[in-house]
């Protein structure tokens, strides 16, 4: 591992950490198990910025095959955009991009990170400047099933309501788009996924606090909160289908006096400042969980984390 492939807020992260020497493989092209692996899924999970350049989250679903790699250096998208989907929207050739794709089926997951260079009405592609896989820690296995999904309009939040706060309070799974300035060979958007028992995370008002257990150390979504503390949260309901997006501000606390959440390195805030909700928009559905062995090793919260 080259440190050059990981910008400075991220190592400025690992230090803080006490982390040493940090390694692993990051690639700029993707090897060929990662294009075999998109080929398969039937869903992507994207980040990007919005006008004012705060991250922002979505999923893209079909059938398997609605995602090509031409190429190592190319990853298309082939499927409509939703107009009223604000990071659909954001879309377009210039933009910062990054992609996870995770297979529930299996724990197994790998992101890309780049930039976009086409789009036309069913078509993304991106240009890979990052490869890399994630360990499957914390990722709870689920049967998915196909469900007719219905085109609801998008519904702002002007604050959690009640099936919102459920939807938090109980989650196992979510995933975090954040993003760092500068070069995209290190920089740009990426896009994570965070998982725990339901309970991991602890929403106080309009506040979230999100318990950062063991991983890869790469630091990637930490070092980016340090350099530019705006983050986007995307939840997924299941049962029903909705899809969840928080925007929000965040504060890291490297060193908490009382270990809320068995398991937990550190913790980080995310102080929410928008919402938005599609209902029973996927085309399917997860049942039949199952946690990952990382997961049952770790708690749910007990205490407030003050700031």
């Amino acid at each position: 591992m080259s440190p050059s492939m990981f910008h400075p807020d991220e190592q400025l992260a690992q230090d803080l950490a006490g982390f040493d020497a940090v390694s692993g493989n990051i690639y700029t092209a993707m090897p060929e198990q990662h294009r075999e692996f998109f080929a398969h899924l039937p869903y992507l999970f994207v980040a990007t910025l919005d006008e004012r350049q705060w991250p922002v989250a979505t999923l893209f679903s079909g059938t398997a095959g609605f995602l090509r790699s031409p190429d190592e250096t190319h990853l298309r998208i082939v499927s409509p955009r939703r107009a009223d989907d604000p990071a659909q929207a954001a879309l377009y050739p210039g933009q910062p991009v990054g992609a996870l794709g995770l297979d529930f089926s299996n724990r197994r997951r790998n992101r890309v990170n780049g930039v976009i260079i086409r789009t036309d009405k069913n078509r993304v592609e991106i240009a890979v400047q990052q490869s890399f896989g994630n360990c499957p820690q914390y990722i709870q296995r689920r049967e998915l099933f196909a469900e007719p999904s219905v085109a609801a309009p998008i519904e702002p939040l002007s604050s959690l309501d009640d099936q919102a706060r459920q939807l938090i309070q109980q989650a196992d799974t979510c995933f975090v788009a954040s993003y760092a300035h500068g070069d995209l060979a290190q920089g740009g958007v990426d896009i994570s996924h965070r998982g725990g028992k339901p309970g991991f995370i602890h929403l106080a008002g309009e506040t979230l606090w999100m318990p950062d257990f063991r991983g890869n150390r790469y630091m990637n979504t930490l070092g980016n909160l340090l350099a530019q503390p705006r983050a986007a949260l995307l939840f997924i309901d299941f049962t029903h289908g909705d899809i969840l997006h928080l925007q929000g501000k965040t504060q890291i606390l490297w060193q908490a006096e009382n270990a809320a959440v068995e398991g937990a390195e550190r913790y980080w805030r995310f102080d929410i400042t928008s919402a938005w909700r599609f209902r029973q928009t996927l085309g399917w559905r997860g049942r039949n969980v199952e946690f990952s062995p990382a997961t049952l090793r770790t708690g749910i919260w007990q205490n407030h984390v003050e700031s």
